[in-house]
């Protein structure tokens, strides 16, 4: 059951004056790589992610901890403007943390800030293509199908305009709009192959603010969707049958690819990557196996494979990017439901380091 949000009633408790107080929602990564999250108060508008305290919250609860033990720190990392209740208020991405200090088992982020800071030199950008679909909790299908049966076959709705064609386009406005307000640094929506599957582009980023304006983005995304009574699936095969399935796919550069010549630096740095195949496959996302079929704009997740323009390769250099000779690559494997700081950790190990 979805009950949606009643915007009128609502509008005239944030009108209220808050008395110099400012509400900060801390997010963090749970046990299950969903996201939770919580507010507090504070009286000073914080400018950086230093004015804000550490805080806790019940692991037990999050499939991060047992219940005889179950307090998991959560640290302040990355601050953004709250576009949900506006004003002075704000967003608060954590890391969580064991209560002796040490980083928790589920915390992908401290291990990629680690790869980040020790390839610094080499300015790791990225960006992200999200790909999700959005459902409806009634019927249990993807927004915009039918009750029973399934709509036209795909060919019409990639990009598309008009009813019929295009179900929940409300919803990406809201998002693309708060995401801005919010500072992540969103650069483009589309609609995607399948009907009801969208996307969101998160870029470019380097080194860690990759994985902070996803996850942030993604925040964003659940609460614009809960507003509207829609649920956001992005599981990499949300409906069996001949339905494109939904991605995470990660471009990517180095200082050196960016220059002339960067292509013969893209192609050394593929080769480094294709003998870590099944690696990157291990933490590219859950029942990626589902969507990696070599059908479906996919390579197969059993063979490691890149080309120019090629969609159906792992690694796919643009068409514009092979003739210009330098720029970026294009990692179609990652599953929608991938972590990006594990994502973006394992690209720039297998590429850059030994």
């Amino acid at each position: 059951m979805a009950v949606k949000s009643n915007p009128a009633l609502l509008d005239k408790y944030l009108k209220l004056d808050q008395r110099g107080a400012v509400q900060v929602e801390y997010v963090w990564i749970d046990g299950f790589n969903q996201l939770r999250s919580k507010t507090k108060t504070v009286y000073k508008v914080p400018t950086s992610v230093s004015d804000l305290p550490e805080w806790n919250f019940d692991g037990s609860s999050t499939g991060q901890s047992e219940g005889h033990d179950s307090d998991i720190l959560i640290q302040p990392v990355a601050l953004f403007d709250d576009p949900f209740r506006c004003g002075d208020n704000k967003i608060v991405l954590c890391e969580t943390f064991n209560p002796d200090g040490s980083p928790h088992p589920t915390n992908y982020r401290h291990a990629c800030k680690r790869v980040m800071e020790t390839y610094a030199d080499q300015h790791p950008w990225f960006g992200i293509e999200q790909e999700y679909m959005l459902m409806d909790p009634e019927t249990e299908r993807p927004y915009g199908w039918p009750k029973m049966g399934y709509p036209e076959p795909q060919g019409k709705y990639y990009c598309g305009i008009g009813a019929g064609k295009i179900f929940g386009r409300d919803i990406l406005e809201a998002h693309y709009r708060a995401c801005l307000y919010a500072g992540v640094k969103i650069s483009g929506i589309n609609a995607e192959v399948a009907p009801g599957q969208f996307e969101y582009q998160v870029g470019p980023c380097e080194g860690i603010e990759m994985g902070d304006h996803l996850w942030v983005a993604r925040y964003i995304m659940d609460r614009i969707a809960e507003d509207f009574g829609i649920a956001v699936s992005l599981h990499p095969k949300p409906v069996e049958g001949d339905w494109n399935g939904a991605g995470m796919h990660t471009n990517y550069s180095t200082e050196e690819m960016r220059e002339e010549g960067g292509l013969d630096a893209m192609d050394r740095a593929i080769e480094k990557m294709s003998f870590k195949h099944f690696e990157h496959i291990a933490v590219y996302g859950e029942d990626n196996d589902l969507r990696l079929t070599g059908r479906h704009e996919t390579g197969h997740i059993e063979a490691f494979s890149y080309g120019i323009g090629n969609r159906g390769a792992s690694i796919r250099i643009p068409r514009h990017i092979g003739k210009a000779g330098k720029g970026y690559m294009e990692d179609r494997r990652p599953a929608s439901n991938a972590d990006p700081y594990r994502v973006t950790a394992i690209m720039v190990e297998s590429s850059l380091g030994p």
